[in-house]
């Protein structure tokens, strides 16, 4: 089998395609490397999947006999939680996604592909974002199904476009931080401890578990300021029936913020991430 180093140096014997078909080439064979690695690993794959599923299983059974008043427009606590679960996975994923790039650091595979006849070294970053982005996908729909499955509802096709936009920008956003820390940390070790240290507080920080009516008044804070929760009312109320981005989504304590005001805080923390993570990048692919 052709290795993917060999695949993206094959370009310096070719003739000349333009430079951005010798980019989508190059990311391309990147990016089936990974997947490449994920099917000579499935494990990885399926416990990504079945982690999240037991999540909403079990703590839609522990909370199943909740309070009606406790939710916001009388929901089950099932469809309240099917939102949080799906943007702390995708979250997850995307926080994991400098691993790849970490131990191609350690192992030298990285300095191979630096020193290939690349036409260009984004297309290293490129395919992790295309890897890390389809895995969210797959496993949000895996969630989606399961939650249908139970009862919880399915959104509509105005909604189903709501929850990929939301992920999208979500993955986006925390796929930019990871790998910029896989190129600041000096190894696996502390990427890993930052990953562990990360993921469980902004969990509990947000509103994926219970809303901020039901938070002391600090962590009510906390959690309307977290992006996550930016990413979870959107695509919650893309579970309410009629979709009305203009509607008020959260009562944060500092005023009221609506479907649009959260997918713009989304958007922006994207943009910010990626325009602080550049300078990084473009110093070590250089």
């Amino acid at each position: 089998m052709i290795s993917p180093v060999a695949t993206v140096t094959t370009r310096a014997a070719e003739q000349d395609q333009g430079p951005l078909a010798d980019l989508v080439q190059e990311t391309m064979a990147l990016t089936r490397r990974l997947f490449l690695q994920l099917l000579r690993r499935p494990s990885t794959l399926i416990a990504g999947i079945l982690q999240p599923l037991i999540w909403l299983l079990l703590f839609g059974a522990l909370f199943s006999n909740a309070p009606e008043s406790l939710l916001p427009g009388g929901m089950s606590y099932g469809r309240f939680l099917g939102a949080g679960v799906i943007v702390f996975t995708a979250f997850s994923g995307a926080l994991n996604a400098g691993l790849p790039v970490m131990f191609d650091r350690e192992f030298g595979f990285l300095n191979r592909l630096l020193v290939a006849p690349l036409r260009s070294r984004n297309s290293i970053v490129f395919a992790s974002v295309i890897y890390i982005t389809s895995l969210s996908l797959l496993q949000s729909l895996a969630i989606m199904g399961t939650a249908a499955l139970l009862g919880y509802g399915w959104p509509g096709v105005a909604g189903l476009v709501l929850v990929i936009f939301t992920l999208l920008l979500l993955v986006f956003a925390f796929t930019a931080l990871s790998l910029g820390l896989a190129f600041a940390l000096p190894g696996h070790i502390e990427l890993i401890a930052v990953i562990f240290v990360a993921n469980l507080p902004l969990l509990f920080a947000s509103t994926a578990l219970a809303p901020l009516s039901f938070m002391p008044v600090w962590l009510g804070w906390l959690a309307a300021l977290n992006p996550l929760t930016f990413a979870i009312e959107p695509i919650r109320a893309a579970y309410g029936g009629s979709l009305d981005l203009g509607a008020v989504l959260l009562d944060a304590p500092y005023g009221s913020v609506s479907g649009y005001g959260c997918l713009t805080v989304l958007l922006v923390v994207t943009i910010g991430l990626f325009l602080m993570i550049r300078p990084l990048l473009n110093r070590k692919l250089a």
